[in-house]
This record gives C-alpha cells, sequence and structure tokens, in this order.
C-alpha cells in the first residue's frame, strides 16, 4: 500500500500560466508584459516563480531571444489546454445569457480561412449574440479601432513589433511558396508577389533579402491571398506566406532553393478597453480558437 503523500502537489496559477503562453508565443518578455497588461519585472517575477515550482527552467534567455527549453516545449501544450479548459467552464456559467451585437474586424486571409468555422461555433454556443464583420488591411483595421467602429479586431503583425494593447493569439513562420514543380524562384531578378507597405510578409521578406543580397522584382500585387495564391500557382512569382496557408499546389521554398529563411509573424487582437460583456465573449472565444490551432493544427 503506498503511502501517502506528505506535501501536497503544488496548483499552478492560471494567471502565470497565462504569461508563460505569451512569451512563448512572442519570443519576448517585453512584448509579452504588453499582451498581459504588466510590467516586464512583473512578467519576469511571474516566470521565476513558475520556474522555482517546477524546479527547472522553461525558457533559454540571451541578450537578443528568448526560446522555450525541452521542459518548456512540454509545459506549453498542458498550458494551453488549461487556459482552453478555464474559458470553456467558466463561459458554461457566465457566457449564454449574453446578447448583444459585436463589430468584428478581420483581415482578408483570416476572414477567408479562419472566421467562417470559428463564427459557426460562437453562434453555437452564443446564440443571442449577432457578428458584423469588416474585412479590411491591418492598418485601416488600426484606423477602425481608434475611431470606434470596431468592438475588436485582428491583425498580423511583424515578428519583434507588437505594439502595446495587442494580445498575441497566434505566431508561425513565414515561408516563401511557390508552384509544385515551378520555376519562378530559379529567375534573376527573383519574381515576388507582394502588397504594400504595412504588410508583415512583405516586411519579413524585404528585410531577408535585403540581408541574403537577393536581387528581386515585385512582379505581381495583391491585397488578397487568393491573388497571391493565382501569381505563385502561374508560376509568375513566389511569395511570402504563413505556413499553414500552404497546400498540396504549394511547396515551401529555403535556403536549398538559394532562397533566404524568412521569420515568424503574429496574429494579434485588440479589444476596445470598455468592452461588453458580448464582446469580452467574442475575444474569449476567438483566442481559444488559435490556441486549439496551435495544438491541432485545425480550426
Amino acid at each position: 500500500m503506498n503511502a501517502p503523500l506528505n506535501h501536497p502537489v503544488p496548483l499552478l496559477e492560471l494567471d502565470v500560466l497565462r504569461t508563460f503562453v505569451a512569451i512563448a508565443e512572442t519570443g519576448s518578455f517585453t512584448a509579452a508584459a504588453n499582451a498581459v497588461f504588466r510590467t516586464p519585472s512583473a512578467v519576469s517575477m511571474q516566470i521565476k516563480k513558475l520556474e522555482d515550482l517546477l524546479g527547472c527552467s522553461v525558457f533559454s534567455r540571451d541578450a537578443r531571444s528568448v526560446s522555450l527549453t525541452a521542459d518548456g516545449e512540454l509545459l506549453l501544450s498542458y498550458a494551453r489546454r488549461l487556459l482552453a479548459l478555464n474559458r470553456e467552464a467558466v463561459s458554461k456559467f457566465i457566457m449564454p445569457d449574453i446578447s448583444g451585437i459585436v463589430r468584428l474586424g478581420s483581415p482578408d486571409d483570416f476572414g477567408e480561412r479562419v472566421l467562417p468555422s470559428v463564427l459557426k461555433r460562437f453562434a453555437q454556443t452564443h446564440p443571442s449574440i449577432a457578428v458584423d464583420v469588416v474585412i479590411d488591411q491591418s492598418a485601416n483595421l488600426r484606423k477602425r479601432m481608434a475611431n470606434r467602429q470596431l468592438d475588436l479586431t485582428l491583425l498580423t503583425c511583424s515578428d519583434g513589433i507588437v505594439d502595446a494593447g495587442v494580445q498575441v493569439v497566434f505566431t508561425e513562420p513565414i515561408v516563401w511558396a511557390g508552384a509544385r514543380g515551378g520555376c519562378a524562384h530559379l529567375r534573376e531578378p527573383l519574381p515576388v508577389s507582394l502588397w504594400e507597405e504595412g504588410c508583415a510578409w512583405r516586411a519579413s521578406a524585404l528585410d531577408a533579402m535585403s540581408r541574403h543580397g537577393r536581387e528581386y522584382r515585385i512582379a505581381y500585387m495583391s491585397a488578397h491571398t487568393a491573388g497571391q495564391r493565382a501569381a505563385i500557382l502561374s508560376d509568375l512569382a513566389i511569395a511570402p506566406l504563413p505556413k499553414s496557408f500552404l497546400r498540396e499546389d504549394l511547396v515551401e521554398l529555403g535556403p536549398k532553393d538559394g532562397l533566404p529563411k524568412l521569420g515568424n509573424y503574429h496574429i494579434g487582437m485588440v479589444v476596445t478597453p470598455d468592452a461588453s460583456a458580448p464582446v469580452r465573449a467574442a475575444a474569449e472565444h476567438i483566442q481559444a480558437a488559435f490556441e486549439l490551432f496551435g495544438d491541432t493544427g485545425r480550426f
């Protein structure tokens, strides 16, 4: 017969786990502090408390970057599941009776690929909340938020550039996408498909090519991912896209193809400071959907 434990198992604090996940997703204590509305010193104290509790280091840190240790990678999966379960449990008690209208903004790519399934589930759990959606570029969505024309919005953010008040809900790599069997990446100068200033994917691509010394020309411009895909599939150009956007007809190109590696980008969410209960419910639901995608690869 096993002897009873002399000491109870310590409890993980959800607030500390929320900070831990924010750091893991942004790769920065400072960006995470903005996301969870704490000071960098408070965030550092939370992580020290967590590491003391677990008896291991969850982050490797140097002067320029923060990355997860093997123990941190293991903890991240548990942390996301615990936070998602907490939101699910709370919503069962306080969300079903909420009613109202939520004005939601989203960039084109996620409005097409993510919102249909996310909003379908939200309508099932919150039938009394109506969601009005605006699809636009991230820069314009920021202006709409500033003018109080939206209650919350999704934005694309460049790696390492996350403004105060923007909560990072998802992070993934940007990759060069080319047509399967295509040869556009072999041409000189390199034909690329981009959008105008303000696009996080464009910024990552241009910075990488500048550092790599690769000559390029902008052969195709489109504000919509459907247009970008058309340019790639016709082998007119290659384009920087989120890795999750790749399908069977597109291939990832990289150093073996003479192309520089690209960094990550973030999907951020901005919620109006005086958010109503319906807005908070929608924000929680969207955040949970991205956490689920991070674990399963499916929205």
